[in-house]
């Protein structure tokens, strides 16, 4: 078998969203690097209580790189967690990059985004017909580097759904963005260390997104949904309609 580094989207937080893949990497892992701060215990409990389990939230890019190729290069069978989708906001980019440097072979398996599981909590589709059918999924620039072209303000004239990611400590000029052009009372899910066992979701008007949050405190694993798809129930697709022909079914 081929030996590689797998980088493995735990999702949101609960052990019962994890692929059946990403069960079988973390049941077989002899070394795990995870980020405490964002990864629940109940899933690195899922691990063989000889793995070793490496907790990176203090740790910087270097240090957990080397400490990851040096546990490769030991012959150890390696993974690292990432909460949510690798792919979304996970930094694996870089990690990657340092591990070809290396020619050590990685590996991406996706896991469950805590955007899907927040509109699953509450059944809401997120794409209906003749309201959106496009999802952003975004964040507030922050300390981030943005192309101008993404900012806030071109994303929020389109009028979609709008996913938003590490953006609670900037709620206040995030609501004001989007009330140029959105309804004040569209509605926004918003979602707090989802799946989690403390976690919630809670849906409310946008003229109240920043009250609401800074009621709660609001400052890091949190999610917004702002949608007009989530005030739209009567509207129907063709996908079902029996007077629409597609490949499968002819009228």
């Amino acid at each position: 078998m081929e030996r590689k580094i797998s980088f493995i989207g735990v999702g949101p937080g609960d052990p019962d969203l994890l692929t059946v893949k990403a069960m079988k990497e973390i049941k077989s892992a002899e070394v795990i690097f995870w980020t405490d701060s964002l990864i629940p215990e109940k899933i690195i409990s899922l691990s063989n209580k000889n793995t070793e389990r490496i907790k990176t939230s203090s740790m910087n890019l270097e240090q957990i790189m080397q400490l990851m190729i040096d546990k490769y290069q030991e012959g150890k069978k390696v993974i690292r967690l990432h909460d949510g989708d690798p792919c979304l906001f996970g930094a694996i980019n870089e990690q990657i990059r340092i591990l070809k440097k290396e020619n050590i072979k990685a590996e991406v398996i996706p896991g469950i985004s805590a955007f899907q599981i927040t509109a699953a909590y509450h059944q809401a589709e997120l794409t209906v017909p003749e309201v959106t059918q496009t999802i952003i999924l975004s964040r507030y620039k922050g300390r981030t580097g943005m192309p101008e072209r993404e900012s806030l303000k071109n994303l929020a004239k389109l009028k979609s759904s709008l996913c938003l990611y590490l953006s609670a400590r900037h709620v206040a000029i995030t609501q004001k963005t989007l009330l140029e052009f959105y309804d004040p009372l569209t509605k926004v899910i918003v979602g707090h260390r989802v799946s989690w066992d403390d976690g919630w979701t809670e849906i409310i008007n946008l003229k109240d997104m920043a009250i609401f949050s800074n009621k709660k405190k609001l400052i890091r694993t949190t999610i917004y949904i702002i949608s007009p798809a989530l005030d739209q129930l009567n509207n129907t697709s063709n996908l079902y309609n029996p007077n629409y022909q597609h490949l499968f079914r002819k009228i």
